[in-house]
């Protein structure tokens, strides 16, 4: 039988699954709503049961899951510390899938392992010092220098959404205010053209759908793009970057993102050249990538990664 490993992706409001074989293929998906706690945990479960059973009706052996998810991870043990928008405080999520499904699972944080599918198969391909910027439903980051993904003492590094870009403004879920995340994440966007009267929008992309007819919908443009590039200045100063890459649901608004947001950013930087900006060449499927490649290095088959895209040899069975 050909090896596969079980990629999840938790997220806000949607947990999404896939079974990935050796060549890097997603075959068999799944979807089931982000509902939090051990609700999660047990939808989390039905999927990597019914992705299995599918898996081997297809002749493929599932040797690992790989689950990442938002929040304070530690990727050693498999506890979230805190993750806020599932209800998880120092929670053994490793612990509470491999029991039941008697199977290896690797745990990690979702953008982080996005950060490894852009290095070993997207945009930062090659590069050794790069930020991937994540806008989906919030913001983070993850860094990579000299080759290693930065996690942080406490493994919270690449919180860049909770950086304060507006002090004193609006209120952010965090408890906060200005933060980055409360202007530029792809709830925010939405919301504020709602606070502001706009009408005919619900997410953001039909708020970007919107940009040159509505006035509205210009003006939170504006004042997203521009609060990313104060986080991206932030960033550059902090890191100099050799990349910078922009990811998650919101960077498919493709040159409407990337472009205001690279000319605030020079603008901003002053003396120094900005770092190029590209937008993830991987796309939604980063976090569910990178836990495939994480659960393959649970299997001994890790190797096998290095052939998704420099030919189909798979990996050995």
């Amino acid at each position: 039988m050909t090896g596969a490993v079980i990629a999840v992706d938790i997220g806000g409001t949607t947990v999404k699954a896939a079974v990935v074989d050796d060549r890097g293929r997603r075959r068999s998906r799944r979807e089931a709503p982000s509902l939090g706690g051990d609700d999660t945990v047990a939808a989390v479960r039905s999927m990597i049961d019914g992705l299995r059973a599918e898996a081997a009706a297809a002749g493929l052996d599932v040797l690992a899951a790989g689950v990442v998810t938002p929040g304070l991870v530690d990727a050693s043990t498999g506890r979230i510390a805190y993750a806020s928008n599932l209800g998880w405080r120092d929670f053994d999520l490793r612990g509470a899938l491999e029991t039941e499904l008697r199977l290896p699972v690797s745990v990690g944080h979702d953008v982080r392992a996005a950060g490894r599918a852009e290095a070993q198969l997207g945009a930062a391909r090659g590069a050794s010092d790069f930020v991937l910027l994540q806008l989906g439903t919030g913001i983070a980051a993850a860094v990579m220098t000299g080759g290693v993904l930065v996690t942080g003492a406490g493994s919270a590094a690449g919180e860049a959404g909770h950086m304060p870009v507006y002090p004193g403004g609006e209120d952010c879920p965090c408890g906060k205010r200005g933060c980055l995340e409360a202007y530029a994440a792809g709830a925010a966007v939405p919301r504020r053209y709602r606070a502001a009267g706009g009408t005919g929008a619900s997410t953001a992309r039909e708020v970007t759908a919107l940009l040159g007819r509505d006035a509205l919908a210009d003006q939170v443009w504006t004042e997203a793009t521009t609060a990313l590039a104060f986080g991206l200045n932030t960033l550059t100063m902090m890191l100099d970057p050799a990349l910078i890459v922009l990811g998650g649901g919101m960077a498919l608004a493709g040159d409407a993102l990337l472009k205001p947001v690279s000319a605030a950013l020079s603008e901003l930087l002053v003396w120094r050249a900005a770092p190029p900006l590209r937008l993830s060449s991987v796309g939604p499927a980063a976090g569910q990538l990178g836990a495939a490649i994480e659960a393959f290095a649970l299997t001994g088959s890790a190797a096998c990664v290095d052939e998704w895209t420099s030919g189909p040899a798979g990996c050995p069975e």
